[in-house]
Parts: C-alpha cells; sequence; structure tokens
C-alpha cells in the first residue's frame, strides 16, 4: 500500500474521508460504518473521466483527513485537486497502484495502466484490504476495531459476488464470451472470467477519445467475423455510435447497457457495487447467451 502526503502531515483534526469516485466511496463506506464521515465527490451516472468539483468541494478535500482515489489515470478532470491537496499535507491513496493493474493492449493508450479495476470482483477484495490499512494508519480517531470488522464483512460479500458471477458466466457457452464495449472498460472482468474483448466503438481507455472512420470499418469487421450478438455501452453514455456501429454491421446486434463506470441514483439497480455488478452480470449473461 502506498500513501502519499507532502508538507509535513496532515492536521490533527482532520478526520473527513473524501473519495472521488461514487464506486470507490461505496466501497469506503462499507468499510467506514459509522466510524468515520465520507464525502463522495462524484455524483450517480457522472463519467469519472470528465467529472468536476466546486470550490466547495476542493477545499473538502484540502482538509480532509484522507483523500481515496481511482488513480491510473482515470479521474482526469480532478488529478490535480488530489496533487494540490497532498502538496497541504493530506494523506492520498491511489487505490489502483495496489491492485496489480493490467495495460491496454491497443488503441491511443496501448502500454498505459488501465484504471477500470473495480469490474474483477478479487481486485476489490484487494482493495478493501488496501483502503482498511489506509484508514486504520491515516484517519485521526478512528475506531480500529470497527474498521477491521466492517472490512472483514465486506469482503466476505465480495468473495460471494465473485463467486456467483463465475457461476453465472459459466452458463455462456466459451465460444460466446466475446465482448464489444463503446471504450476499453471491461477488461479485468474479460481477464478474470474468461472473455476475449473483440475491440471498443472508442479505441481508448478513456470516454474524452473519439473514433476514426478506420476504427469504426475495423471493429465492423472484427464484430462480423466473431458474430457479436451485443455490444455493452455504459448506461449514462450515448447511444448513438453504437447505433451506427451495429447499422453498419451486416448482423443483427443487441444494443445492452451496463453500469460500467459510474454508480446509479439510490433505489436503481446500480446503486451500490454489489447490486451493480450483479445488474451487469445479468445483462451480459442474457445479451451473449
Amino acid at each position: 500500500m502506498t500513501v502519499s502526503a507532502c508538507g509535513g502531515g496532515a492536521d490533527p483534526g482532520r478526520s473527513e474521508i473524501v473519495v472521488t469516485t461514487n464506486i470507490l466511496g461505496d466501497v469506503v463506506r462499507h468499510v467506514v460504518g459509522d466510524a468515520a464521515e465520507v464525502r463522495v465527490l462524484m455524483k450517480p451516472n457522472a463519467d469519472p473521466h470528465s467529472f468536476g468539483i466546486s470550490a466547495q468541494e476542493a477545499a473538502a478535500m484540502n482538509s480532509a483527513g484522507l483523500i481515496v482515489y481511482n488513480g491510473l489515470g482515470l479521474e482526469e478532470n480532478v488529478e490535480r485537486n488530489v496533487e494540490s491537496a497532498a502538496e497541504q499535507g493530506v494523506p492520498t491513496l491511489a487505490v489502483g497502484e495496489d491492485i496489480d493493474p493490467i495495460r491496454y493492449s491497443e488503441g491511443d493508450t496501448a502500454g498505459a495502466p488501465d484504471p477500470h479495476f473495480w469490474t474483477d470482483p478479487q481486485r476489490m477484495i484487494t482493495a478493501v484490504g488496501v483502503i482498511e490499512d489506509a484508514i486504520v494508519n491515516e484517519v485521526n480517531g478512528i475506531d480500529t476495531a470497527a474498521i477491521v470488522r466492517n472490512a472483514e464483512v465486506y469482503r466476505r460479500q465480495l468473495t460471494e459476488l465473485d463467486a456467483s458471477m463465475a457461476a453465472d458466466f459459466e452458463t455462456i457457452a466459451v465460444q460466446r464470451r466475446k465482448l464489444v464495449t463503446n471504450h476499453h472498460v471491461l477488461g479485468y472482468l474479460a481477464q478474470r472470467f474468461g472473455f476475449t474483448v473483440i475491440g471498443a466503438i472508442v479505441p481508448s481507455g478513456t470516454t474524452l477519445a473519439a473514433p476514426s472512420p478506420s476504427d469504426l470499418e475495423s471493429l465492423v469487421g472484427a464484430i462480423e467475423t466473431a458474430r457479436v450478438p451485443a455490444i455493452f455501452i455504459d448506461s449514462s453514455q450515448p447511444e448513438k455510435l453504437a447505433r451506427v456501429l451495429s447499422e453498419q454491421a451486416d448482423i443483427a446486434v443487441t444494443i445492452v447497457p451496463l453500469y460500467s463506470e459510474s454508480l446509479s441514483p439510490p433505489g436503481t439497480p446500480g446503486a451500490t457495487y454489489v447490486d451493480m455488478m450483479r445488474s451487469n452480470t445479468d445483462s451480459i449473461v442474457k445479451g451473449l447467451r
């Protein structure tokens, strides 16, 4: 685990934990329980690559007891705020650096680390331990015993999630475990559960990129060759590109939304990390089986 801080250490009075993304925010809240205040910056259905924060939220980061962020280049608009807080002595934890990240193999982000590790629940189990240690070591006045208990309970939930996802994916024939997404977001899931990523409409690890005509032509060829029955897009992203692609391919392709980069509002199927992953598993199974 690597917790970074500069400038002489945090104020002894700091105790609020600030989390950048709502997926990690849900994880942190499970680990923390009632032991500390948790502020999550990213709103439901937001894009982690492009969301921004208010001046009030930036000030909260500068006075936090700990900042937990995804890292690996995910929070493109908030990274400078994390760096600024670290310079003022706030401990910061880039969770992605401690989960054995994989690297993109193609597109304009080829060779860069893939930040979308949450699609592999085993890596999220590792992330829980990393977060637990950082909270215990860095947040003042924390109830250590409560944090340890909460983390253990949540790890058991994630272990059950991993097992149920594996069992559900086993119902898909091996030759049909092929994924096309709106951008490269399911690499970790593919590695964990034996899928092949055929390609992405935007051949990049960020939603801020755009496909060229040759990119679309190449992906159409791959879809036609692999006979992919579905294209998976983030539920918060426009479907226009996916529909253009499915219309260009001379095959029937279903557009299937996933909660791939953000939780959804309370009361919806993707409101928590566990719910999000169960919903996505159901959608993938129905789209490919």
